[in-house]
């Protein structure tokens, strides 16, 4: 629950409290703020079982979808359009056609130095796969 809160935090917390409420009136407030965090933790719990016992089998798969949520905090755009794009493309970036390579990164053959033949009257022109 506190996962992010360190040591310095809770030793300013501390302080803090002791000079709002005092030295006398601490305890108390610590007292009390551990019973309900302790009710809040049962609550929870009892929340959880009541709704894993009504809904049987399918709490797991009602689960899933939160899980997935959960790991969107950690979701990262740029690496994951980076891996999108580039997955499995052994030249992501197309440099092995520049130095001499005989296809492009797509697998067809590199255009030649070549001028090719003017079409003939009523010829239709060859399709390029990287224009469409």
């Amino acid at each position: 629950m506190f996962e992010s809160v360190g040591w310095g935090e809770i030793l300013v917390l501390v302080v803090a409290g002791l000079f709002i409420l005092g030295p006398e009136r601490l305890p108390e407030a610590a007292a009390w703020l551990g019973k309900t965090v302790r009710k809040v933790r049962e609550f929870a719990s009892g929340a959880r079982q009541q709704l894993r016992d009504e809904v049987g089998p399918d709490f797991d798969e009602f689960r899933k979808p939160l899980e997935d949520l959960r790991q969107l905090r950690n979701f990262d755009p740029r690496r994951a359009v980076t891996q999108h794009l580039f997955d499995g493309d052994p030249d992501p970036l197309g440099l092995n056609g520049i130095s001499g390579g005989s296809t492009k990164p797509n697998g067809y053959p590199t255009a030649s130095t070549a001028k090719p033949d003017p079409l003939k009257p009523g010829e239709k022109p060859p399709v390029d796969p990287d224009a469409t």
